[in-house]
C-alpha cells in the first residue's frame, strides 16, 4: 500500500514538473536577458529585451506549433507577473485566438467568452473589430442545419448585426455582411419549413402569420419568391385576395427570373392591379445568382445531406436588410412615383378647363364666358330661344367633358408604371 502511494505521488510530481519546466525556462531566459554579458551576440534574445515580450513571443511560438495548453500557461503567467504590461491586450487576444484555432465545442465556447472579454476591456483597440467578428464566427462554426437547434445561428446573427452597428467603417464589413446573409439563410429556412407545414394542412391564419414573419425578418431569403406566392395564395384562401397584391409585386421586382414571375403577373392582371417593372440592378443580381446555381457541383448536392453543417450555397448576394419590413414596398412606390407623376401631368395637360362658374351661370368650354340661365321677362322671344340653345349646347359639352375625365382617371388606374 505504501509503495502504491509513493508511486502515485511520484507520478503527480513528474506531471507538475513537466508543466512547470517551460515556465521556468522562460523566466530563466527573461532573467538572463536583464544581465549584460559580453558574449551575447549569438543568442536569440538580445540584451535589454523586455521579459514580458519574451514570454509573449514564446507563447505565440508554442501556439503556432499546436501546443495550446503550454502557450496559454505562459500567457497566463505573463498576465499575473506583469499586470501593467504594454502587451496586455495582445496577450489576451492571443489566448482567445488559441481557443479559436483549437476549435471544437469547448474551444469555440471558450474563444467566444475570451473575445467578449477583450471587447469589454479594450473597446477602442485596433483589434476590436476582428474580435467582434470572431465572436460571431464562434457561433457560426457551431451552427447546425435548419431543422436542428437554431440557438447558435441566432447568436451568430446577433453578433454580426452588432458588428455592423459598432464598426461601420471597418474593412471587414463585406465579409461580415456575407456571413450575416448565410446565417439568415439558415434561420429563414427553418421558419419556412414550419410555415409550409401550416400551409399544407390548410391552417391558413397560422401560415399567413409565419409567412409574414419570413417576409419581415429575412428579405434576402433564397426561397423568397415561393414565400411571396404562398402568402398571396393564403390570402386568396382567406377570401382576401387583394392583400396579396404587394407580394405578387415583390416576386416580379425581386425574382424576375423566377418561374413564379409569370403567374404573379397574371394574378395582378386578374386583380386589376398595376404590374411593376424590375430594375436593371435586380435583373443583374438575378442573372448572377442563376449562373452561380448552374455552377454548383453535383458532388456538393450529393454529399450535402451527409454533413452536419448547413448548406449555404443557395445564399443570395443582395443587400443586407437589418429590419423595416416596408422597405422593399416603399422602394417599389419610389420607383413608380416619377412615372406616375409624369403620366398624370401629361393627361392633365390634355384635359380642357372645366371649372364651374359662379352661381347663376353656365360655363362655355370654347369662350370661357358665362351665359345667363334665366332670361329677363323684358327680352324678346328670339333672345329666349337663343339662350335656350346656348344652355343646351353647354350642357352637352359638360356631359362629354365628364366622360373624358372618367376615361383619363381609368387610364391612371390601369396603366402599369
Amino acid at each position: 500500500m505504501k509503495f502504491r502511494n509513493f508511486t502515485s505521488r511520484l507520478g503527480q510530481f513528474r506531471l507538475s514538473l513537466r508543466l512547470l519546466m517551460p515556465v521556468g525556462a522562460a523566466l530563466l531566459m527573461s532573467g538572463c536577458a536583464l544581465i549584460h554579458h559580453p558574449n551575447t551576440a549569438g543568442l536569440a534574445v538580445p540584451p535589454g529585451a523586455q521579459p514580458d515580450k519574451i514570454l509573449l513571443q514564446k507563447a505565440e511560438n508554442e501556439i503556432q506549433h499546436g501546443r495550446y495548453d503550454t502557450g496559454r500557461l505562459l500567457l497566463q503567467s505573463m498576465l499575473n507577473t506583469y499586470p501593467d504590461s504594454e502587451y496586455l491586450s495582445q496577450a489576451k487576444l492571443t489566448i482567445a485566438n488559441s481557443y479559436f484555432k483549437q476549435g471544437g465545442i469547448s474551444g469555440l465556447t471558450e474563444a467566444e467568452a475570451e473575445y467578449k472579454d477583450f471587447i469589454t476591456f479594450f473597446p477602442t483597440a485596433p483589434e476590436a473589430p476582428m474580435a467582434e467578428y470572431r465572436a460571431g464566427m464562434c457561433h457560426f462554426r457551431l451552427m447546425g442545419k435548419a431543422d436542428r437547434d437554431q440557438t447558435e445561428a441566432g447568436e451568430a446573427a446577433q453578433e454580426f448585426r452588432e458588428f455592423l452597428l459598432k464598426f461601420p467603417d471597418s474593412p471587414l464589413m463585406p465579409l461580415v455582411k456575407d456571413r450575416l446573409r448565410e446565417v439568415q439563410e439558415v434561420l429563414a429556412e427553418g421558419d419556412y419549413k414550419i410555415a409550409m407545414f401550416y400551409y399544407f394542412h390548410d391552417a391558413n391564419k397560422a401560415a399567413a402569420s409565419r409567412f409574414k414573419e419570413l417576409v419581415s425578418n429575412y428579405p434576402n431569403f433564397s426561397e423568397g419568391d415561393q414565400v411571396f406566392w404562398n402568402l398571396g395564395q393564403t390570402y386568396a384562401r382567406l377570401r382576401q385576395p387583394r392583400l396579396g397584391i404587394p407580394y405578387y409585386d415583390r416576386i416580379i421586382m425581386e425574382f424576375p427570373l423566377s418561374p413564379l414571375a409569370k403567374p404573379a403577373r397574371e394574378q395582378l392582371v386578374s386583380l386589376h392591379a398595376p404590374v411593376p417593372t424590375p430594375t436593371r440592378a435586380i435583373l443583374a443580381r438575378a442573372q448572377a445568382d442563376a449562373v452561380r446555381d448552374q455552377k454548383r457541383s453535383l458532388m456538393t448536392e450529393a454529399f450535402g445531406g451527409l454533413s452536419s453543417a448547413p448548406n449555404l450555397s443557395k445564399t443570395l448576394h443582395g443587400p443586407v436588410v437589418l429590419g423595416s419590413p416596408n422597405q422593399i414596398q416603399a422602394r417599389i412606390a419610389q420607383l413608380n412615383a416619377p412615372k406616375a407623376t409624369k403620366l398624370k401631368a401629361t393627361l392633365t395637360a390634355q384635359i380642357p378647363n372645366t371649372a364651374k362658374p359662379a352661381s347663376g351661370g353656365q360655363a362655355d368650354p370654347k369662350t370661357d364666358h358665362t351665359s345667363s340661365s334665366t332670361s329677363s321677362s323684358s327680352k324678346t322671344g328670339q333672345a329666349a330661344q337663343a339662350s335656350q340653345k346656348s344652355s343646351s349646347s353647354s350642357t352637352r359639352a359638360s356631359v362629354s367633358q365628364k366622360k373624358a375625365n372618367k376615361k383619363h382617371h381609368f387610364l391612371l388606374k390601369v396603366i402599369p408604371f
